[in-house]
This record gives structure tokens, sequence and C-alpha cells, in this order.
């Protein structure tokens, strides 16, 4: 690759010195050829004066005098009367040539005007070209003519030696150009190879700036276009795997939502056939049969109202009403609305001590905090065994306060942390559906937070019970002004 660059460079300046070369030449010959034309006529315009000084009647000159001096002028001469009429001419019979004073010969004309012409024309008499220059005369004019091949000559010569030097001074610059095509194209052919990384996909490659100043450019843009290219790859690489976790929870979604709805749909059909076919009038079944009927239908009713619930919270249609209210009183009254069931599981309800953050008033939406704390005391009540401990109570985190739900329960176990969150997650499948669970409340304790700006957390052993925590404001500055999606930590 370097070497074809480097070949197509040095072919390109050696056309440029060419073509250089072509105009140098071409200038040069047409100033050579005008100035020793110039020169020819100054000169032949002096032997043409001296001619008719040492005459004393120019157009009296006869053949032999006129040889004699056209040889001493190393050309042809003519003398020609102002009329036009041909009096004598050193190659040719005077009396046998036409009239001169024709618009053809315009040297003469200009001449018999008193000023000195000149012309360069093929000449009809003796068939060569030659060089005219006349300088006027007392009642005519003395033409004297050169061949213009001694012109050509002359010119020749002048052109050769001009190239010549040309030539000789383009060795340099051919050399010159030579080195630094091949530092041009080393250069080109690096970043040739680093846009054929880029184009397979490498974004990490880079070109080293250096070199000159555009070359270092260049390479800093490129290098630039490859660190956007690499950051957009890697965004739509993100937003790939998130379009296809997405695409996941919502087959996964569906999936679990027709397997919670398909088992109580089961069992009331199951059910309801039964009594049809008879049951109905069996003293010792028929309630029965209606309580189980009732239970799912009541275990639908709660799947559904927590889709629904789940589903304007996370489209963004929940509305909430932020307000300051006691922390305290937030904790208490979770508590008298849970107590009745509590107690019939003898269990025991504990308010921690009347801390100093629970004397504050956080921002928050009570309704919400409200279906929070009653989620996780639901499930505290659930997975604790009779005389067991459930304990609510708060603590100050910064601009925060940090509520928390801690029981004596079963526990969890560490693997099942990161997924207590999901929908329909449940760590215990049995036990949930036999204790009614929707495995939605822990799902709606999550978004029902991230309204609030809150983060979740649990802490958690087996049969050593279990603790969550989630925050809420202190100050209505720190509540998102957009709903965040729930990051908790598990420990």
């Amino acid at each position: 690759m370097t070497g074809r660059i480097f070949l197509k460079i040095i072919a390109a300046v050696f056309c440029l010195l060419l073509v250089s070369l072509i105009t140098v030449d071409f200038l040069t010959g047409k100033v050579a050829q005008d100035a020793y034309i110039q020169n020819m006529v100054d000169q032949l315009a002096g032997k043409g004066r001296i001619l008719a000084l040492a005459q004393a009647d120019p157009l009296s000159l006869d053949r032999g005098r006129a040889r004699r001096f056209a040889e001493a002028a190393g050309g042809r001469v003519t003398v020609v009367r102002s009329d036009g009429k041909v009096m004598v001419d050193s190659e040719a019979d005077a009396s046998g040539m036409e009239n001169h004073r024709t618009p053809s010969r315009p040297e003469l004309l200009k001449a018999f005007d008193g000023k000195v012409g000149f012309i360069t024309r093929h000449s009809a008499t003796i068939g060569i070209d030659f060089l005219y220059v006349a300088v006027p005369v007392r009642g005519g004019a003395i033409r004297i003519a050169v061949p213009t091949s001694e012109i050509d000559s002359q010119v020749r010569g002048v052109r050769a030696k001009i190239l010549t030097g040309a030539a000789i001074a383009f060795l340099p610059a051919i050399l010159i150009a030579a080195l630094v095509s091949r530092w041009i194209s080393g250069r080109l052919a690096r970043i040739m190879a680093h846009a054929e990384e880029l184009a397979r996909g490498n974004f990490r490659a880079r070109l080293p700036a250096a070199g000159g100043a555009e070359f270092a450019e260049l390479a800093r843009k490129l290098n630039d276009t490859a660190v956007e290219m690499e950051k957009t790859v890697a965004q739509l690489q993100r937003e790939q795997a998130e379009l296809e976790h997405v695409e996941r929870i919502r087959k996964d979604f569906v999936i679990n939502v027709s397997h919670e709805l398909r088992t109580p749909l089961a069992s009331i059909q199951g059910y309801t056939e039964t009594l049809i076919d008879g049951a109905l009038h069996d003293p010792h079944n028929n309630m029965r049969f209606l309580a189980i009927i009732r239970h799912n239908a009541e275990r639908l009713a709660r799947i559904t109202e927590d889709l629904l619930t789940l589903s304007r919270i996370e489209q963004h249609r929940q509305k909430f009403e932020f307000q300051p209210h006691s922390v305290r009183g937030l904790l208490k009254n979770a508590l008298d609305i849970i107590r009745p069931i509590a107690e019939k599981r003898n269990l025991k309800l504990h308010l921690a001590g009347a801390e100093e953050s629970q004397n504050f008033e956080a921002w928050c939406d009570s309704e919400a905090v409200s279906q929070i704390l009653s989620n996780l005391l639901d499930n505290a009540i659930k997975y604790t065994p009779a005389g067991g401990r459930i304990e609510v109570g708060a603590k100050r985190a910064g601009e925060y306060v940090e509520l928390y739900v801690r029981d004596t329960g079963i526990g969890i176990p560490a693997e099942d942390l990161p997924r207590l969150f999901e929908r329909f997650y449940r760590v215990d499948k049995a036990r949930s559906r036999e204790l009614g669970g929707t495995g939605l409340g822990l799902s709606i304790v999550k978004h029902l937070a991230a309204a609030h700006g809150a983060v979740v957390r649990v802490e958690s052993r087996p049969n050593e019970g279990s603790t969550f925590y989630f925050t809420l404001p202190l100050e209505e500055s720190l509540l998102p002004e957009e709903r965040l999606h729930l990051e908790f930590t598990a420990s």
C-alpha cells in the first residue's frame, strides 16, 4: 500500500515538473526569439544607416557595390524608390522585380514614412524565410534581409542551455519530492490502516498524533470519531441489552400472570362444576366448596388489584400528593391497621423507642407510604411463626429518614435476595400461595418507594429474620422531579 501511494505521488510530482519544464521552454524560447530578433533589427538598421551615409545618392547604388555591402552586412540588400520601384538588389535582377510598394511588404511602407520597419516572412524570390529590416533614405528605403535560420539556430542554443539548467535544478526538487512522498505515503498508509480498523469495528484503535500539523489534526479528528463511534456502539449495545431485558421481563410477566391466574380459575371452575353436578345438595361439602371458590375469587381480585396498581405506578398514572407527615404517625398508623391480624397469629408488634428521628416530618404521599408499610408488615406476619416479634422504627440518615420493618421470621436465603423485588418472585412458592400472597407486594413496594426517590434494601439470614429498609426525604427539594427506577441493595 505504501509503495503504491509513493509511486503515485512521485508520478504526480514528475508530471508537474515536466509540465513546468515545457512551460519554461515555451516561454524562454519565445522571449529569446523576440530578444534576438530585436537585436538583429537594431544591428541591421544600423548597417542600413551606415550604407545610406556612405553613399551620396543611395538610390544610384550599383549592383556590384550592393553585393559587397550585402557580404559585409551578412544579408541581402535591396534599394527601393519611394514609389515602390526596385532600384538595385544584391541577389536578383532589379529590372524584373515587381513593384514593392504593396501591403504585403509593410516594412517598406513604414520606411517610406520615415521609420524603421521590420518583419519576418517567406521570400517568394529566394524561397526561404527572411527577417526584413527597412530604413528610410532620401527618396526611398534600403532594406536588408537575413535568413531566419541563423536566428533559429541561436534561439535553439539558448533554449538548450536554459533547459539543461532547469533540468539540473529540478534534480534536487525530485529528490526532495521523493523524501516528502515517502513521508506522506507512510502517514497516509497509517491513516488508511486505521480507517480499515474502524471499518472492521475496532473502535478502540487509536492513531498516533504525529507528523505535520495537518496530519496531527487529522489523527485527532479520526481518534475523536473513533471515541464517539465507540460510545455510540456501547450505547446501542446497552439499549439492545435493555430491550432484550424488557422483552424477557414481558415474556416472564405474561407467563407468570397466566400461571397465577390459571390456578385459582381452575379451582373455581372445578369446584363450580362439582357443585353443579350435585354437590350443591351435599350438606357435608357444599359450604366447604363455596368457601374454596370464594377464597380463589378473592385471590383473583387481589392479583388484579395489585396488577392495576403496579401498572398505574409504572405508567406514571398514579397520582401522588406529597406533604410533610410525622414519621412516628406513619409508623403508628401502619401498626394499628395490621394489629388485629398480628394478634390473631399471636405475634408481638413493637414501635421502636421515641427516637429523635421519629419526631421529624418527612415529605411523602401518606397513602403510598401506608401501602409500603402494609405490604412489608403483611409479609412479616406471613413468614414469622407464632410467638414471634415484628418491630417498626426509623432513624436519621443524613437528609433522609430511614424507616424499617424487622421480623424474627424464617429469613431469606442469600441467593434469593437479588430477585426479591421482581414480579411474582417467591422464595417459597408453595407456602406463599397457601398464605394467599400474589407475589406482587414487594414489586409494588419497590415502585412506590422509587416515586419518593427512595433507596430500598433488605438484610436477612435464614432462621434469623429479615429487615426491610426504605428512605424518605426530609426536605421537599429532595423529592424526584421524575419517577425514578429503583435500585436496591441486598446484604
